[in-house]
């Protein structure tokens, strides 16, 4: 990626947008943080309190002026925010990107994943210097690599205790999607 600031667009999905966290958006990340397993795989705190709420706002606003990647809001067609996508730069020249992204539990089972997942992805392969984007999931968590699917992205294969959740190893699918054709 070059060494220009990263700016955060406002991006039109289908049923969903995807925009800059708000501070009126602490409600969503206070939920989020009530989930057994949210907390546990991203930055929300483990506390349900505004405070908590705000700071991790916060940071996904540092994210841009770090130059560590996009971080957005999805917010659902009355724009309100129902939870987080992301898509954060790999370091080291790599031309890499990892997404990552929940939705509260009240507002599950509705398509706004997948729906938020071809948004961004849809993006992200406009970006120059950017060969490749990835994501890892646990292989239990059907809802989520049925997103990644529908967005075009193939699972490459099954990384053994590749991440710790909750202080255990867990297995984790690899998923990637190419910005455009390997010669």
């Amino acid at each position: 990626m070059s060494s220009s600031p990263l700016s955060l667009p406002t991006l039109a999905g289908e049923r969903i947008t995807l925009r800059a966290w708000r501070s009126t958006d602490a409600a969503v990340v206070m939920e989020a943080s009530q989930d057994p397993l949210i907390p546990l795989l991203t930055s929300v705190p483990t506390t349900s309190g505004e405070p908590g709420a705000l700071a991790f706002i916060e940071r996904q606003h540092n994210r841009l002026l770090e130059r560590a990647g996009y971080a957005f809001a999805i917010a659902d067609p009355d724009g309100t925010a129902i939870g987080h996508i992301g898509l954060f730069l790999i370091p080291g020249g790599s031309a890499r990107a990892s997404a990552g992204y929940w939705i509260a539990g009240s507002h599950r089972r509705q398509g706004f994943a997948s729906d938020a997942l071809n948004t961004l992805t849809s993006w992200a392969v406009t970006l120059k210097n950017l060969d490749r984007i990835e994501l890892c999931m646990e292989p239990w968590n059907e809802g989520s690599w049925r997103a990644a699917e529908q967005a075009g992205y193939e699972r490459e294969g099954l990384l053994r205790a590749f991440k710790r959740v909750g202080g255990q190893p867990r297995d984790m699918y690899m998923y990637s999607r190419l910005t455009r054709a390997v010669v």
